[in-house]
């Protein structure tokens, strides 16, 4: 019973590792989270800091993800809910981290990683249907939203009611809550674009 929840935190340690902050504050002296959106992510490493670092922030988001997974299987040995419960406390870490006063992302590079390692085709097919909503829209938080919405759609489609599903719900609405302004501001026609340098500043 002790190691999958040392899992559970281990992954949660991981997870508050924010590296948009820090590469911010490595490549140019700053806390991101004064700067563009205020957002501790990829999409406003891409407003502040370019193309180079938003896709190295993305990518290593992605990985604490894929490696909470994983951490939880081995640990929890081969449990659905360990693995489950790990991935969980990964995006948790990464939007309320520790190490940075509990101001952190929005969770979806990290979720990214959680749910294409427990259920790969279901975030497939909506990560697909998200991509093109962000191409057409150019709302990155839209497509954000579209994603973690249609997934477990995708799995109750394909049978699977288990563990993954509740975990993949669960996820959604952790999404929904980081990305409630997000929501306002794409009702009322205000959000930021893909791309835009603006952006005001989250408190």
């Amino acid at each position: 019973m002790i190691l999958p929840v040392i899992a559970v935190i281990l992954c949660y340690m991981l997870g508050s590792i924010s590296f948009s902050v820090v590469l911010a504050k490595a490549l140019k002296g700053i806390d991101i989270r004064q700067h563009g959106s205020g957002n501790a992510g990829a999409t406003n490493t891409l407003r502040v800091l370019g193309k180079g670092p938003a896709i190295l922030v993305l990518a290593l988001d992605v990985l604490k993800g894929i490696a909470a997974v994983w951490i939880g299987r081995w640990l929890g040995d081969g449990v659905e809910w360990t693995a489950a419960l790990s991935g969980i406390a990964a995006i948790i870490g990464h939007n309320w981290p520790v190490y940075f006063r509990f101001r952190g992302g929005k969770g979806i590079a990290t979720t990214i990683g959680v749910m294409a390692t427990l259920f790969f085709f279901p975030a497939l097919y909506a990560g697909i249907i998200a991509i093109l909503s962000i191409v057409i829209t150019r709302y990155v938080s839209l497509g954000s939203l579209i994603f973690v919405f249609l997934t477990p759609i995708f799995l109750a489609v394909s049978g699977e009611f288990g563990p993954y599903f509740w975990t993949s719900l669960i996820i959604c609405v952790f999404a929904f809550w980081r990305h409630r302004t997000n929501i306002v501001k794409i009702v009322h026609g205000k959000e930021n674009k893909l791309g835009s340098k603006g952006g005001d500043r989250v408190v």
